[in-house]
């Protein structure tokens, strides 16, 4: 078996660079790329740019098709919405089911995306981290076996471990920064991890430092907590 798998995270959010995004946004939980994670999402396009890949599926929300789709413009390819690959949906980061756009209104905005493809894998809300493993692992193998060839996999920090894990038995050591890359290559004995989340290209768009990501997850953290205390009118 001869299979290379490329896993990537999506690009900087607008939530990160925008300290109203939450309480201005109708879709407060879904946000898109900021201009940094536009240009994290061209410097990954350049960086596969020259691979041999032959499918490119994203998780549905809107920060990973945008990523996707940056790759999909510069290798020619469709992009298949797969809801295996989203975010961990646990109720500690969520306080309601994540209201996002449909197929046909991406499309609309990523005309790359494929409306033909349809995928077995639905939403579970509250989720634990052991059923988003269970969800991972079932994706990856049913994608790897469906479409035995290249793929590359865009979704979230959990996407990036929870689907590694799921091909490397032992527990690899990761980077799940912004945009990052991992790499695995099978042979005839498994899965081999070659990259371990890669940020090598993102060295002129820049990588996110930590202090920028702390105050994105405070500023996370006091929208969840008024959207779960006084918007009791939401799904939960």
């Amino acid at each position: 078996m001869n299979q290379t798998l490329w896993i990537a995270r999506h690009g900087d959010r607008q939530d990160h660079a925008d300290s109203n995004w939450y309480r201005s946004s109708s879709n407060p939980f879904d946000p898109p790329l900021s201009a940094k994670g536009e240009k994290q999402a061209i410097a990954l396009a350049q960086r596969l740019g020259g691979e041999k890949i032959n499918y490119i599926f994203a998780s549905p929300f809107l920060r990973t098709v945008a990523t996707a789709h940056a790759v999909a413009e510069v290798l020619d390819l469709p992009v298949q919405l797969e809801p295996g690959l989203g975010e961990f949906l646990s109720g500690y980061s969520f306080p309601y089911l994540p209201k996002m756009r449909s197929s046909s209104e991406l499309k609309a905005d990523f005309p790359r995306i494929n409306l033909n493809y349809e995928s077995p894998q639905g939403w579970q809300y509250p989720e634990t981290w052991s059923m988003a493993q269970q969800r991972m692992t079932s994706t990856i193998q049913r994608l790897t076996t469906q479409y035995p060839e290249n793929l590359l996999l865009v979704g979230h920090a959990a996407s990036v471990k929870g689907l590694t894990q799921a091909l490397i038995t032992r527990k690899p050591k990761l980077k799940t920064s912004l945009c990052c890359l991992v790499k695995l290559v099978a042979d005839d004995d498994g899965w081999n991890l070659e990259l371990a989340g890669d940020t090598s290209h993102l060295e002129l768009a820049g990588v996110a430092s930590q202090s920028h990501l702390l105050r994105a997850a405070l500023r996370y953290y006091r929208y969840y907590r008024y959207a779960y205390r006084y918007q009791p009118e939401l799904p939960r």
